[in-house]
């Protein structure tokens, strides 16, 4: 980005666009602009180009070489996202999904929602409430915590949004489609489980091994990561048909819907900034928020 903090000029391929609730298409690619408090954005879904994915992991390189320069606590979630998504790109080209294409405009649209947020943060703009919270976190916490911070923000909040932006109204209510996208969805939680043990082993290189406890807890800590991406996933299935439901009454209920979620989001967020052995604490509360019923 320019020192002055607005967004350099995009290329002529990068299509931003505002879409109503319910008005979602095939045949262009996701963008999310303009995402700020309770204003709601939804995507239209996306055509693939070949290079949707790799174009995501170049913009991801270009953010963190100045959060790690400046030494910005954003980094660590930042860097952890950033070989996650190089572990989705390789298995995307291995074949490891059953709707390829539909994996990766999905994984494209759900990372605009987070390097929107913290372009939005770091221009002076507020982003959503759950960004708000996790950006705002005291520098001076361990790593492993602001990438909880960033993935619970993330996954509670963004990627609800990011399944409605890529599976039509039309495609929630086909059995068939659906279990289709939802195979893809654990899928992606198998890429990200192979992922637990190296970017643990990543942040105690950056931290340095903690106190005898945390060295204690670790293993089950690793397990209760797994666990806990699984289970905060389970959730963001149910609320994602759940503004499914809501995108059908119409774009005040939608964004009802969406600000509930927001604050749910940015609560647990908030939680996992006491002190003590946060994944010990997630197994009794969990990871994840649920819509109420009727949302």
């Amino acid at each position: 980005m320019p020192p002055d903090g607005s967004r350099p000029e995009e290329a002529p391929s990068r299509i931003s666009r505002e879409i109503l609730p319910g008005s979602i298409g095939e045949g262009t690619r996701p963008t999310i602009r303009g995402m700020h408090h309770r204003r709601p954005t939804v995507i239209a879904a996306a055509g693939h180009n070949g290079r949707v994915i790799e174009e995501l992991i170049a913009r991801m390189a270009a953010l963190l070489e100045p959060l790690a320069a400046a030494g910005d606590q954003r980094q660590y979630f930042h860097a952890t996202y950033q070989r996650t998504t190089t572990a989705v790109a390789d298995e995307l080209n291995r074949g490891g999904f059953a709707d390829p294409d539909w994996v990766e405009r999905w994984d494209v649209a759900f990372a605009d929602l987070y390097l929107d947020a913290l372009e939005a943060d770091l221009a002076g703009r507020k982003p959503t409430l759950p960004w708000q919270v996790a950006f705002g976190a005291p520098a001076e916490l361990p790593p492993l915590r602001h990438v909880l911070l960033g993935m619970n923000a993330h996954i509670n909040y963004d990627l609800p949004q990011a399944l409605v932006a890529v599976i039509t109204d039309e495609q929630f209510d086909d059995a068939t489609m659906l279990a289709r996208r939802e195979a893809d969805h654990r899928a992606i939680d198998d890429v990200l489980a192979a992922r637990v043990a190296a970017e643990d082993d990543e942040l105690t290189r950056l931290s340095g091994p903690g106190p005898l406890l945390d060295r204690l807890l670790r293993p089950f800590n690793r397990l209760g990561t797994q666990r806990f991406l699984r289970e905060a996933r389970r959730k963001v299935w149910a609320n994602a048909i759940a503004l499914s439901r809501a995108r059908r009454q119409g774009p005040d209920t939608y964004a009802a819907v969406l600000a509930q979620l927001e604050e749910l989001s940015a609560a647990k967020v908030t939680t996992l900034q006491a002190p003590g052995q946060v994944l010990l604490k997630l197994a009794a509360t969990g990871f994840g928020v649920r819509l109420p019923p009727g949302a």
